[in-house]
């Protein structure tokens, strides 16, 4: 991915491009941050069970796309790119943990979930998974596997 096939396929100049973010990394996380909230925004059921299988099967679903594949090249390349981590921290993960913390708070003021959890490692616990098995393709991703992540974290974190 280079900026010149941004702007090309976009049908703007690499100026263009330039004016409204800083690299090409910018314009990727932008459009997944897109893609990834249509495939799993806060569905906000009322169950905290059913909002965590919901998302993290949006989750999963984008990073079977084409798009998941960019992702996960984007990520590897935070590691090396300090700009590239923090746009992609305060654009998309960032974005995405708030929107665990919320649906955890949810939970734990309906009595559901238990009030002692740290919401940072149940998010981790959440959505950690479906990212390993991204980065390291070691198993399938699918409605399935994300029920069976949910069903889990569920067990420990209920009330």
């Amino acid at each position: 991915m280079t900026t010149e096939e941004i702007a090309s396929r976009c049908g703007a100049s690499k100026a263009t491009i330039y004016k409204w973010w800083p690299n090409k990394y910018a314009v990727a996380v932008e459009a997944m941050l897109s893609q990834m909230f249509v495939e799993s925004g806060d569905p906000d059921t009322g169950s905290a069970h059913e909002d965590f299988r919901l998302v993290l099967r949006g989750m999963m679903r984008f990073y079977n796309s084409p798009s998941g594949r960019v992702y996960a090249q984007i990520v590897g390349e935070a590691q090396f790119d300090p700009q590239i981590a923090a746009e992609l921290n305060d654009r998309l993960i960032g974005p995405r943990r708030q929107l665990g913390r919320t649906i955890l708070a949810r939970g734990i003021a309906r009595g559901e979930l238990r009030a002692d959890i740290d919401p940072e490692s149940a998010i981790d616990l959440i959505f950690g998974a479906a990212i390993y098995r991204l980065v390291a393709g070691h198993a399938p991703m699918g409605d399935d596997v994300a029920d069976s992540i949910v069903d889990l974290a569920i067990r420990g974190l209920a009330c």
